[in-house]
């Protein structure tokens, strides 16, 4: 067996882990944001709630097409670069927020070039990046990068609303730019290293492995394949990725019209930002409690777990009245908020192996926030129409009791690396999803 590192002091995986978490804090949160500015620019622009969800629903669709991209780029080139310059055009693009005249801008910038970019800031290369340093402690390390979006949550939405009252929203996205550019693109250049063996560091900082040692920590994916095109004829991928649209359909939603909602109900807008941001603290609670159980539980039942209690929290919406449903959900809610994420990519981790996690994360969060962007617009046309958000709550309360089931019918025991009894080789070989182990190393 390998040694376990006997070095003194913290190891610097954790820095890594905690540089990212800031990025992650400002890229979710920037992007949970725009829902507080949806009334005013409905008013300044003169458009329906519809029109404005459009520039949301195609950043989230940018979004969503960009992850593939920056997870292969990840895989290839590794995160930190990956991270650096979606930061510097994350920053640049709010920055350039202030000016906005119109809403067809607004679609052009927000929804093409700032959503496009924070693909590159987000679960995707950092959850990779995490992976590489972390074995045994991988659930409580994803955990930590995932409360980064909480914090975003708890801190920049109010943060958000507060400058709006104070000052303007160009004010508003003006400061949330200059925040991108002054500290997260300096802090990510000089704490975050791609892999730990730039500087020379095994994972969980274990010493490497003398001649003839077997590797210590789980092996690589039971459905670890040479060519990442042969992962996507197995069912995980698939089982968590219709999962995540459910998560994307859900999360998205609220991001969006959760203040408008709170309007419609006569609650003031910093009111329903307070509420959200009570919902992102105590979410990053559950993350964190979710990042402990996972390394010590199967994560499927968490997972499913987590998406039925959130179908709790869209139900009531609909069937409490308006103070006490905004606080019901606010609290039902932030226990299940993003506790997805460090489950999810984990898992997939786990079951396929860290060779082509970047552009397989990339495939998964690509199909939630697909999910996002239909819903973001579909929520919208269906306020419009009935003047009430109540029957696409009810749909995404259905759609999260699917998500729990697709979850709860993953086969981890046979496919997850934390069960394999033998190499993972042999599992991928022997096993009856057909993940082929043959062809061009690493072809696209």
């Amino acid at each position: 067996m390998a040694r376990r590192a006997r070095r003194e002091g913290t190891f610097y995986g954790w820095y890594v882990a905690l540089a990212l978490f800031f990025s992650i804090f400002l890229s979710v949160g920037l992007r949970q944001g725009y829902g507080v500015f949806v009334s005013t620019w409905q008013d300044d622009f003169s458009v329906s709630v519809a029109t404005v969800s459009i520039a949301a629903a195609v950043g989230w669709l940018m979004n969503g097409l960009s992850q593939p991209i920056f997870g292969r780029i990840t895989d290839v080139m590794g995160g930190r670069g990956v991270i650096l310059v979606s930061l510097l055009v994350m920053g640049g693009g709010s920055v350039a927020m202030a000016a906005v005249p119109n809403v067809y801008v607004l679609i052009g910038l927000y929804g093409f070039i700032i959503s496009f970019a924070t693909g590159g800031v987000s679960f995707t290369p950092a959850g990779v990046i995490v992976a590489r340093w972390f074995r045994r402690k991988r659930g409580v390390a994803i955990s930590l990068l995932t409360t980064g979006g909480s914090a975003g949550g708890l801190v920049l939405v109010p943060f958000a609303a507060y400058l709006l009252a104070f000052s303007n929203w160009r004010m508003a996205w003006l400061v949330m730019g200059l925040l991108i550019l002054g500290l997260a693109v300096p802090l990510i250049a000089l704490v975050v290293r791609s892999d730990p063996a730039e500087m020379g560091l095994q994972p969980d900082g274990d010493d490497a492995p003398a001649e003839g040692d077997v590797q210590s920590g789980p092996p690589a994916g039971p459905l670890d394949a040479k060519r990442w095109r042969d992962s996507l004829s197995s069912p995980p991928i698939w089982q968590l990725s219709v999962a995540y649209v459910v998560c994307g359909v859900t999360t998205a939603s609220i991001a969006v019209h959760f203040v408008r909602w709170a309007e419609s109900e006569s609650i003031s807008p910093g009111t329903a930002a307070i509420a959200f941001g009570v919902l992102s603290g105590i979410n990053g609670l559950s993350v964190v409690a979710v990042g402990l159980l996972s390394d010590r539980m199967p994560r499927r039942v968490l997972l499913g777990s987590v998406y039925f209690i959130r179908a709790f929290a869209f139900l009531a919406l609909v069937f409490l009245p308006g103070q006490a449903a905004l606080w019901s959900f606010a609290i039902i809610g932030g226990m299940s908020w993003l506790a997805t994420v460090p489950l999810t990519t984990a898992l997939a981790a786990d079951v396929y192996g860290v060779r082509h996690l970047g552009v397989l994360a990339g495939f998964i969060n690509m199909a939630h926030q697909m999910g996002g962007a239909a819903a973001v617009y579909l929520f919208g046309l269906v306020f419009d129409r009935y003047n009430t958000y109540d029957p696409a709550y009810l749909a995404g309360a259905a759609l999260l009791v699917l998500a729990a089931i697709t979850a709860l019918s993953i086969k981890e025991r046979k496919y997850s690396a934390r069960y394999a009894p033998v190499s993972a080789p042999a599992i991928a070989q022997a096993g009856s999803a057909g993940a082929s182990t043959t062809g061009d190393s690493g072809g696209p």
